[in-house]
C-alpha cells in the first residue's frame, strides 16, 4: 500500500505545465499544512488528465466499430475475451495511475484551499477522474482524502460499486462544482457549463434521463451567454484550440512531457503507430457511405490511407483533447427528450443545426416518427459527428446496443476493461480483477 503514498507525493512533486495558464509547477513540498496557495496543486490535478487522454481515445474507438488494431496482441481489442490484460503497460496502467494522481491532487485542494473557485475546479476534476475510471473499470477504489504516510495502512482500497461511486462522489462533486463555478470559459479551466454538461452525461450513463434532461437543457440554453456556439465549419473544430464549440478540453502541448509515454491519440487515429498502420474500420466507411454528401466525411476519414485526419497529423501534439463540446451536449439533450416522451418533431429539430453544418437535409419527422426510430437516428448522428473523439464504445455500452451495433453477442464482462494486475498485486489483492479477466 506504499504505492498510494508514492502516487500522492508524485502528484505534488512532478513538474506540471500546459499550453495556457495551467503552466505553473506545483510547489515542491512534502506537507500540505505549509501551503497557502494551492494553485500549483490544482494545476497538477489538471495536468494528470493528460495521461488518460490516449487510453480513453483508444478504448472509445478501437474497442468499437470505428477503428481496428492490426498487430498482435493488440488485436485483442476486437476479440472481447481475457486477452486485454496483455495491454496493461500500454493502456490500463497509465490510465489508472494518471487518474488517481489527478484525484489525490484534487483531494489536497478540496481539503485545504480556502478559495471556493479552486475547490469547485478540484471537485470537477475529481468527478471527471472517477467518471472515467467507472466507465473503464466499473467498480473502483475510492480515495477522498490526502493521506499522510501514517494513514496508509488504514486505507480501504476495496473497490466500491460503480453505483455508489456515482451517488457518493461523482454526482455530489459535480453539483458542488456547478454551485461554485462561473459560466465563462477561461483558458481551459472548468466552468459551470462544463460541470452541468458532464453531470448530464453522468446521468445518461446511469440511464437516468429525467435527471439528465434539465442539466443538458441548461447547457444548450446557456451556451450563447457563455460564448459557446456551434462552429460554422465542422473542420474548424479541429483546427483551433479552445474554439467556440468547446466547453471543456484537456490541454495538450508539445512543450509538456506527457507521462503516458507512448504514441498519442492523433498518431493512433492517423495510422502513425505501427500497431495499427491502417486503423480505419470498414464499418465506419459504410456508415459515411450511407450519409451521402456529408461534409464530416473528409474531415473524419481517409479511405486512401485508411486512417482518420480529424486531428492534425503535424502539430497534433499542440491540439487539445476535447472532453465536451456543444454538439455532443445537443445530441445528448435530444436523446433525453426522446427517452422522456417528447415528440419526434421536437427532438429531431434539435439535430437540424448539426446536420445543416454537415451539408445534410433535416430529418423528416413524418418518416422517423417513433421513439425507436428517433433513438436510432440520434445514435447514428452521434457516430458520424463524434467519430475518433473517444465516444463510440462508451455510447454503445450505456445505450445497451453493443451486440446490435457490433453484430455479435459480447459477454457483458467485456463491456469494461481489466484492472491493472500491478495494482492488484500492490494492494495484496485487496483490489480485485473484473470477472472474465
Amino acid at each position: 500500500m506504499k504505492k498510494l503514498y508514492i502516487l500522492f507525493l508524485g502528484s505534488l512533486l512532478l513538474t506540471m505545465s500546459c499550453s495556457t495558464d495551467l503552466d505553473e509547477a506545483p510547489p515542491n513540498i512534502a506537507s500540505s499544512d505549509s501551503l497557502t496557495d494551492f494553485e500549483g496543486v490544482l494545476n497538477a490535478a489538471y495536468y494528470y488528465q493528460l495521461g488518460s487522454v490516449t487510453p480513453m481515445g483508444v478504448m472509445g474507438d478501437f474497442r468499437a466499430d470505428n477503428a481496428l488494431m492490426l498487430e498482435s496482441p493488440y488485436t485483442e481489442f476486437d476479440v472481447y475475451g481475457p486477452g486485454l490484460t496483455a495491454m496493461e503497460d500500454q493502456f490500463f496502467g497509465p490510465l489508472y495511475t494518471a487518474l488517481y494522481r489527478s484525484i489525490l491532487s484534487a483531494n489536497n485542494v478540496i481539503e485545504n484551499s480556502l478559495d471556493a473557485t479552486q475547490v469547485g475546479e478540484a471537485k470537477f476534476i475529481r468527478a471527471l477522474s472517477y467518471f472515467k475510471l467507472v466507465q473503464v473499470f466499473g467498480d473502483v477504489t475510492v480515495i477522498l482524502t490526502s493521506p499522510d504516510i501514517g494513514d496508509i495502512p488504514t486505507f480501504d482500497l476495496t473497490r466500491q460499486p460503480a453505483a455508489n461511486v456515482y451517488s457518493t462522489v461523482i454526482i455530489p462533486d459535480l453539483q458542488d462544482a456547478i454551485s461554485a463555478l462561473g459560466t465563462t470559459n477561461t483558458n481551459g479551466r472548468a466552468s459551470k457549463l462544463a460541470a452541468q454538461g458532464v453531470l448530464g452525461k453522468v446521468y445518461m450513463h446511469m440511464g437516468n434521463y429525467s435527471s439528465a434532461q434539465p442539466l443538458l437543457a441548461a447547457v444548450v440554453n446557456g451556451a450563447a451567454g457563455a460564448g459557446i456556439s456551434l462552429e460554422a465549419n465542422f473542420a474548424d473544430i479541429f483546427v483551433t484550440d479552445l474554439n467556440s464549440e468547446i466547453i471543456f478540453a484537456t490541454q495538450v502541448s508539445s512543450s509538456v512531457v506527457d507521462e503516458y509515454g507512448f504514441s498519442e491519440f492523433w498518431e493512433w487515429y492517423g495510422g502513425l503507430d505501427t500497431k495499427s498502420l491502417d486503423p480505419l474500420d470498414p464499418r465506419l466507411i459504410a456508415a459515411f457511405d450511407a450519409s451521402p454528401g456529408d461534409l464530416r466525411r473528409a474531415v473524419t476519414i481517409d479511405v486512401t490511407t485508411l486512417s482518420s485526419p480529424k486531428y492534425p497529423q503535424s502539430g497534433g501534439a499542440d491540439f487539445d483533447w476535447i472532453e465536451l463540446r456543444l454538439a455532443d451536449v445537443i445530441l445528448l439533450y435530444a436523446e433525453t427528450l426522446n427517452e422522456n416522451g417528447s415528440s419526434a418533431e421536437n427532438v429531431l429539430n434539435l439535430l437540424d443545426p448539426i446536420r445543416t453544418r454537415a451539408g445534410l437535409a433535416a430529418l423528416d419527422h413524418t418518416v422517423i416518427n417513433t421513439q425507436a426510430l428517433v433513438r436510432q437516428a440520434i445514435q447514428d448522428e452521434r457516430r458520424l459527428e463524434l467519430a475518433f473523439e473517444g465516444h463510440r464504445w462508451f455510447d454503445l455500452v450505456r445505450t445497451g446496443t453493443v451486440d446490435a451495433e457490433m453484430g455479435e453477442t459480447i459477454n457483458p464482462n467485456y463491456h469494461v476493461f481489466p484492472v491493472p494486475i500491478s495494482e492488484i498485486l500492490a494492494s495484496d489483492q485487496v483490489i480485485t480483477q473484473n470477472p472474465g479477466y
